[in-house]
């Protein structure tokens, strides 16, 4: 009866351990987690922003193709800066998302800061929306890997 209660018991405080997210992974490397913000989950916030159609129309070609291209610029800038992670288009949706961003900050003001640089943002061509989104601390290291993947360039 001991030895039942015992393996009861002792199963119990496994099943228990593993629930609770407790189990000890092997191969852990605390340096690269701490270098990318991770937490003991292996898990960060970063700030998704949702770009919506602006307020703003444009008529003049002109205009609207020197905001496009300093959006283009502002992204490039901000993925060589290591700020942007994710950036891509959105199909047709009932929200009017365009697209949308993960920056590697969890600061809205910091988001909003680096945006605004995007002159269709600060223009109103685009309207930008802040959400935080906790996510894999190893999310900034896929771009090691995508020049790999593209046989082509947009």
């Amino acid at each position: 009866m001991r030895l039942f209660c015992f393996s009861a018991l002792l199963i119990l405080f496994a099943t228990t351990t593993q629930a609770q997210g407790q189990t000890p992974v092997s191969n852990y490397n605390k340096a690269l987690a701490d270098s990318l913000g991770a937490d003991e989950y292996g898990m960060k916030w970063y700030v998704m922003v949702m770009l919506k159609t602006g307020s703003k129309q444009i008529k003049s070609r002109d205009s609207l193709q020197w905001l496009y291209k300093g959006h283009v610029d502002a992204i490039n800038e901000m993925t060589n800066s290591g700020t942007l992670i994710v950036t891509g288009p959105m199909g047709k949706n009932d929200k009017n998302f365009r697209s949308f961003y993960i920056l590697n900050t969890s600061k809205t003001e910091e988001a909003q800061k680096l945006m605004n640089a995007n002159p269709a943002v600060k223009f109103g061509l685009f309207d930008a929306e802040y959400f935080f989104w906790y996510g894999p601390a190893a999310l900034p290291t896929y771009k090691r890997f995508q020049p790999m993947v593209e046989a082509k360039k947009p």
